[in-house]
């Protein structure tokens, strides 16, 4: 089998990364939750309470137009 020198070489702890993105990737995953983020169940509640007011306005406007237009 050919030597590739541009594959990772097993270093003392497995296989290095020179760029190191595999590091910095498995340490932005393993930094866990910001604090900030919303249960999925809280975020799906907010979304579905935004798309009736969003509905409903939209009604609204539309029957406004339509009684200008027939009135």
């Amino acid at each position: 089998m050919a030597h590739n020198p541009h594959a990772p070489q097993p270093g003392p702890e497995g296989t290095h990364d020179p760029a190191g993105s595999t590091q910095m990737f498995r340490a932005f995953v393993d930094e866990g939750e910001p604090q900030g983020r919303r249960r999925p169940a809280e975020a799906a509640s907010r979304s579905r309470t935004g798309v009736i007011v969003g509905v409903v306005a939209v009604l609204v406007v539309l029957a406004a137009v339509a009684w200008l237009a027939l009135g």
